[in-house]
């Protein structure tokens, strides 16, 4: 990718996140939280154990020293037997139904444990944009917070080229729709190759801020009858990924590209099962404009945020950790997501 590029770095207690924004728009949201296991992200290195070996599914399960056993895919013509030892390093952390997923380095010695950490955010941040320097304090806070509301919207329109588009995450696929509405004076045609062009580079820049990946099927503007020129811009769109595997334009419009799992998707990190925000996002996210305030209002004694109870018991360890300053208030009056900060 080429552009401006802009870093930001936020480093809140309980929870570091990173965003990269290229041209303006956000294309990476990264993010460790404390009590995440060490042993499943992205890039751990470990000594694992073969648990199981699957033929069927060929590959095998390796205990990693986690809760759930990683996915070790190896080749037809490979063997491994259970209770072997294994160097592995983590190429896909878990998401749901689904445990890590790693691959092999080399024979390992000992019980299953970590032997390096995954790279932490500025690390990754350093390799995502190695000649950016990371921005942070409050400018840091709001980008992280914008790029989550961009990351879990559902639809987002383009007004400057007409497009609306829908993107949603099934148990199956990523399915895409790029809707575009015409404007007056434009030669259709052009116009149809410029909405799919820029339909299908917001698209590829959203799914990436999401960390999804798997199949994804997007339904472009129009039919197929410009498939040689749609799956040129598919390609441009998602060059940043050189695994990304893409299928022939259908006669329908309709377009499939297979990417590789790495990251948790971001929606499953901050929601829980019902789809809003999980208590420990929600505190977090308090911990986070708590400091915030902090950092904008230098002169107040004490600044306190004024929660639910769920809420505080979280909240309230974190907070310690932003000086004396900073106080978390259980209140039951207080509605669940709706705490507030305030000044004294």
């Amino acid at each position: 990718m080429s552009g401006a590029v802009e870093v930001f770095l936020d480093e809140t207690p309980g929870e570091t996140r990173g965003v990269v924004m290229r041209d303006g728009r956000y294309t990476h949201l990264l993010i460790h939280r404390e009590n995440d296991p060490a042993q499943t992200r992205l890039g751990a290195r470990l000594i694992g154990r073969v648990t199981e070996v699957n033929q069927g599914l060929r590959g095998a399960f390796v205990d990693i020293g986690a809760d759930t056993a990683a996915f070790l895919p190896f080749p037809r013509n490979e063997r491994l037997s259970q209770g072997e030892r294994l160097e592995v390093v983590v190429t896909a952390e878990p998401r749901t139904g689904k445990g890590a997923v790693v691959r092999r380095l080399g024979p390992g010695e000992g019980t299953p444990r970590l032997l390096q950490a995954a790279p932490s955010i500025a690390e990754q941040l350093r390799e995502l944009a190695p000649d950016e320097e990371s921005i942070v304090g409050i400018a840091a806070i709001d980008a992280v917070i914008e790029a989550e509301e961009e990351a879990l919207a559902r639809s987002c329109v383009f007004g400057s080229h007409g497009i609306d588009l829908a993107i949603e995450r099934t148990r199956a696929l990523v399915a895409v729709d790029i809707d575009f509405a015409s404007m007056p004076g434009r030669d259709p045609k052009q116009a149809r190759a410029v909405a799919n062009r820029e339909g299908l580079r917001q698209a590829a820049r959203l799914i990436g801020l999401r960390n999804w990946s798997g199949l994804v099927v997007i339904d472009l503007v129009g039919d197929g009858q410009d498939a040689e020129a749609q799956s040129k811009s598919a390609r441009a769109a998602f060059a940043h990924e050189p695994q990304a595997v893409f299928g022939p334009v259908s006669r329908f419009g309709l377009l499939q590209v297979s990417l590789p799992w790495r990251r948790t998707p971001i929606e499953e990190v901050l929601l829980d099962a019902s789809g809003r925000p999980s208590v420990q996002t929600r505190a977090l996210s308090l911990v986070r404009h708590l400091r915030r305030q902090l950092l904008s209002d230098t002169l107040s004694p004490r600044i306190t945020a004024r929660c639910a109870p769920e809420e505080a018991a979280i909240a309230s360890p974190m907070a310690a950790r932003l000086g004396p300053r900073a106080h978390v208030q259980a209140d039951v009056a207080v509605p669940v997501g709706r705490g507030n900060i305030e000044e004294s």
